[in-house]
């Protein structure tokens, strides 16, 4: 990234980039770490895939989550009958 462009105050690298999207799963962002990442993502081209792909990953353990707690209430159901 360009020298000028990374001393910028919400400029953020890939990598931090990477990192605001994962700990925005844990925890609320900071307003200044939400402007710089949506600063970032609307300059990169590799960005909001990753971030498409940590959507991906969330909805699929919902589910899963989801389907662990439907069989396990099954198995109950079973046991019980």
């Amino acid at each position: 990234m360009n020298a000028l462009l990374r001393s910028l105050p919400l400029m953020r690298s890939c990598k931090e980039a990477a990192a605001l999207m994962v700990a925005r799963e844990d925890r609320a962002l900071r307003a200044t770490e939400r402007w710089a990442l949506r600063v970032h993502l609307s300059m990169c081209k590799a960005c909001p895939n990753f971030e498409a792909q940590l959507l991906t990953m969330r909805t699929a353990m919902r589910q899963w989550r989801h389907y662990s707690e439907q069989e396990s209430e099954q198995q109950s159901e079973r046991d019980g009958a």
